[in-house]
């Protein structure tokens, strides 16, 4: 095969198609307007110059687009990442938190490398469910002070962008609607000269390129123990984050992508930032709805041209980007919200179908998200809460049945389901140790042992017979089961 057709062979499909093109820089550009506002607040949350989360999510955006496994989805400064940090910044400076930054990347890409990813299969789909509509949530109040105390001018501008992005779509899905509701307004509030909220308010745009550079910190161990606490809390954080964003992606567009490689990709993109002096970042659940969702894009171009766009529109048109009006970016993140939020799994119908330990991790996870602005405790809270209703429904599951020999010189007690700590626990008292005769069988042809726990309690049973003068027999194991229970027997007494 020619060089020429090896090229063509090689390159994607997407390359070709302009109309493929069309979405992808158009949704970057969308996105790229969107994330400067987030940038900006997300900077004073952590206490740093707004410039310093704008080279975040530039840097964060290009880097995954080339590093990441998911295609289209966004990464950028996120407000996750800025409150596990901001402590760091505020009692140590803005060096530590730079180093704190890169050491949280080394973090990802190693527990990438280890296959952290992995968990995400223990995560529940009511967890996914309360993940999603707790993010919607908390996205829309995060809009809300921008509505607050504010010129009357803004509500019928939020109500304008969001009238267009619902009609326009009707007329042509050549260009995103957000794009059109934010050119737009900027335009009437330019020419008719309305005094409103803009996004030079929020803070001073950069004016150049960030350059690369080590962090100003002395490079001791003292330096190591003092940061290494909030990289590990900010890499697992960004890890889930980020993870949940690509699981929920991957569901929208029917698509899979490497887990373990979005993992690396993301902790290469939080060195890359530090070393350029960024604040560091994750996946923006936001801003990806925006790209994927809201403008359909598919592929990496669009999450490379997003940041791309968002240093472009900051040194180049920052005069122009810090006229358009807040009510603008607000009516697009509203839109967001209500296009991400699961309808469907509050609906009466849906309630009474779903089973109530469903419903209780789904509402528990939200809750948790919402009272804490924290991701991590809201998932962490309802895959903990599935464990222990799934721990509770399996434990009923294990019976147990006693049947005599006519003889009356055996009996048979068959187990039958899984034994675990939660199940095996009820069956000591199962057995009628005084009135069974001398010879016992427990057949556990129809049961599962898991744990050291069941191992145990067999014991604990074959013990309680033998102060009797009775004997035992265990029969009816399956390969595993033996193995554990050979392994483990007589082993475990007194501890």
């Amino acid at each position: 095969m020619s060089p020429a057709r090896w090229s063509r062979a090689l390159r994607p499909a997407w390359l070709t198609d302009p109309k493929v093109w069309r979405t992808e820089v158009l949704a970057g550009l969308v996105v790229g307007l969107a994330l400067i506002p987030e940038a900006i607040a997300f900077s004073i949350i952590a206490g740093v110059d707004p410039a310093i989360g704008l080279f975040a999510s530039f840097t964060m955006a290009v880097t995954v687009a080339v590093f990441g496994g998911r295609r289209a989805m966004i990464s950028a400064a996120t407000g996750a990442v800025a409150l596990v940090i901001a402590p760091l910044n505020r009692e140590h400076g803005l060096g530590y938190l730079i180093a704190a930054v890169i050491l949280a990347g080394v973090f990802q890409v190693v527990l990438g490398v280890l296959g952290v990813a992995k968990l995400m299969r223990f995560i529940p789909r009511s967890v996914m469910v309360g993940f999603v509509n707790s993010l919607s949530i908390l996205v829309f109040m995060a809009q809300v002070p921008e509505m607050r105390d504010v010129p009357w001018a803004v509500y019928p501008l939020v109500a304008a962008g969001l009238l267009m992005m619902v009609f326009f779509p009707r007329i042509t899905k050549a260009v995103p609607a957000p794009l059109v509701s934010i050119a737009v307004l900027t335009a009437v509030t330019i020419a008719a000269g309305i005094a409103v909220p803009t996004v030079g308010d929020k803070g001073a745009l950069p004016s150049s390129l960030p350059v690369p550079g080590l962090p100003d910190v002395p490079f001791t161990t003292d330096t190591l123990v003092l940061v290494a606490p909030y990289a590990v809390a900010m890499a697992l954080v960004g890890l889930m984050e980020s993870l949940m964003t690509a699981k929920l992606v991957d569901d929208i567009t029917d698509t899979h992508s490497s887990k373990k490689r979005e993992s690396i990709g993301q902790g290469i993109a939080n060195i890359v930032t530090g070393f350029f002096g960024g604040m560091g970042g994750c996946a923006m659940i936001g801003q990806t709805m925006i790209n994927v969702k809201v403008s359909g894009a598919r592929t990496r171009l669009s999450t490379f041209l997003a940041g791309v766009f968002l240093m472009v529109l900051c040194i180049v048109f920052g005069p122009v980007v810090s006229d358009i009006p807040m009510a603008a970016l607000v009516a697009v993140m509203i839109m967001v919200c209500f296009a991400t939020f699961d309808w469907h799994s509050i609906a009466p119908k849906t309630l009474r179908r779903m089973p109530v330990g469903e419903i209780a991790v789904m509402v528990i996870t939200v809750v948790c998200v919402v009272v804490t602005h924290n991701l991590a405790v809201g998932v962490v809270g309802g895959s903990v809460t599935a464990m222990v209703i799934f721990a509770r429904r399996v434990a009923h599951h294990a019976g147990v049945t006693a049947v005599k020999d006519p003889d009356g010189t055996t009996v048979v007690y068959r187990v039958a389901g899984e034994l675990f700590f939660a199940s095996a626990n009820e069956l000591v008292g199962r057995f009628d140790y005084a009135g069974d005769p001398d010879r016992i069988v427990v057949d556990l042809s129809a049961a599962h042992i898991w744990d050291a726990s069941s191992v145990a309690v067999l014991d604990t049973i074959e013990a309680k017979y033998a102060q009797r003068g009775k004997t035992v027999e265990i029969t009816g194991l399956n390969a595993p089961s033996a193995d554990l229970h050979t392994r483990l027997t007589g082993e475990l007494a007194g501890h």
